[in-house]
């Protein structure tokens, strides 16, 4: 019988609702052990379900406090972390969260799901709530996203927790879980990434050179300047490479970048928002990036190497030491270190491939298969 698997993320940035994305993804599909598709999938974004007021709260302010004000997220990171769960703080949060998310108590009892899993620490807080006053009785699942676990992810009453990394899943069970309710999984993505797309197709459908070493910058800012001025910087450096940049559904930064490749025939590839990122990601030797959970997984997973910037206080800051620690990536601070670090790889290709052959080590391209299957093995048993 298929199973009702129903995930639940919040769009405080992307990472957690892409994260529930490719669990979802790979729900339709037929390679778990079933001979077909062995879950009906919802992915519900709890934002979707909430007052304005905190909607805005729990995006708009996170999106500002993370650009504007990073040392004042760092500070209510740590602060959150180390504050007993009893504080006149996490009570009152506590209180705030209930009652904006009734709507989405009612969808959830409308879906009737088999398994909930959830890909951000509100809605399993929401949940433990629930269960805990058996307003609620399928089991519920945690994917924490990051390769660090902040304390407002663990939450009495949930059936298991997936962790990224053996050091995630000893912290959880510092933490308290039991060591049967931890699977080390990694962090969900899409399943174009577990596919390794050709290199030579997937660079000549954008009229690039697959032969030529080739650099992606996937974010610019937080003290590297701004896309284009970062293009421009990395264009200037000597060695024959070409260049793609990222721009998203940022407008202004495209308009500028394809007006700076103009100046660089044949070397600079601007892009705005893509599907396929997982291609333009095969036809890369180096990524710049910041250091997100979802982005840096995607990157192992296709064992590119990183240079990661300006990583956000907090959750980014302990992902970019993860990935220091295990010689996958270099950090840049500023525009100068970033110039220093992608000529110290270019004229060390040795060092870039050692860097690529450890990133391949590590990459967990399945991870949402993993976490699904678990979970549907898991209800079938409590079924």
């Amino acid at each position: 019988m298929t199973q009702k698997i129903l995930v639940l993320s919040v769009s405080a940035g992307a990472g957690h609702m892409r994260a529930a994305q490719a669990i979802e993804a790979y729900a339709a599909r037929d390679d778990h052990g079933g001979g077909g598709p062995a879950a009906q999938a919802l992915h519900l974004d709890v934002m979707d379900f909430v007052t304005p007021a905190f909607r805005k709260l729990y995006t708009d302010v996170y999106i500002k406090l993370v650009n504007k004000a990073p040392a004042l997220w760092g500070y209510l990171y740590h602060a959150t972390h180390d504050a007993p769960r009893d504080s006149s703080m996490q009570r009152l949060r506590r209180a705030v969260e209930r009652l904006n998310t009734r709507a989405l108590m009612a969808q959830i009892a409308a879906f009737q799901p088999d398994a909930i899993i959830c890909t951000h620490f509100l809605p399993a807080e929401l949940l433990s709530r629930a269960l805990r006053q058996q307003q609620l009785a399928c089991p519920v699942w945690v994917q924490v996203t990051d390769f660090d676990l902040h304390r407002m992810w663990v939450h009495e009453q949930m059936q298991g927790y997936f962790a990224a990394t053996d050091e995630v899943a000893f912290r959880m069970r510092h933490e308290g879980i039991p060591v049967e309710r931890i699977h080390v999984t990694g962090i969900p993505i899409m399943p174009a990434f577990a596919q390794a797309p050709g290199r030579v197709q997937s660079a000549q459908a954008f009229g690039l050179d697959p032969q030529r070493t080739t650099i992606l910058l996937m974010g610019g800012g937080a003290g590297l300047g701004s896309l284009e001025t970062v293009a421009a910087r990395l264009l200037a450096l000597p060695g024959d490479f070409q260049l793609i940049v990222l721009a998203g559904k940022n407008a202004a930064a495209l308009a500028a970048l394809q007006a700076l490749a103009g100046q660089y025939p044949g070397r600079l590839l601007a892009q705005g928002f893509t599907s396929e990122v997982e291609r333009l990601m095969a036809c890369a030797d180096l990524v710049i990036t910041k250091p997100g959970g979802l982005t840096t997984s995607e990157c192992l997973a296709l064992g590119l190497p990183m240079i990661v910037n300006s990583p956000i206080p907090g959750q980014e800051e302990r992902n970019a030491d993860y990935l220091l620690e295990q010689g996958v990536a270099l950090k840049a601070f500023d525009a100068v270190t970033l110039e220093y670090r992608v000529r110290l790889l270019l004229d060390h290709p040795e060092q870039l491939q050692a860097m690529r052959a450890k990133a391949l080590a590590l990459g967990r391209p399945r991870a949402a298969l993993d976490v699904l299957a678990q979970v549907l093995r898991a209800d079938a048993v409590l079924q």
